[in-house]
């Protein structure tokens, strides 16, 4: 029960440092907007996007299976090795 615990914190840690993150590039793109600079805006906001989206990916690919799990051989249809 205690493995399954520790998963869960981790699990919540992660989601909680997404959504962090993901309101820190908002935030700080409205910021930049009011204060008039539009054009590092649209200079950076690729990079943030970016940065954003490799934290829910890989997010999604701690806790998605491993390739070849539980996969089963085929031997070739001559039979050989």
């Amino acid at each position: 029960m205690a493995a399954a615990d520790t998963k869960v914190m981790d699990i919540r840690k992660i989601v909680i440092m997404v959504v962090l993150v993901t309101a820190v590039v908002f935030v700080w793109s409205v910021v930049m907007t009011a204060m008039g600079h539009v054009d590092v805006v649209a200079w950076l906001a690729p990079a943030l996007a970016l940065t954003v989206q490799q934290i829910v990916r890989t997010t999604r690919s701690r806790n998605a299976p491993t390739p070849g799990h539980g996969t089963v051989g085929i031997p070739d249809e001559d039979g050989a090795p």
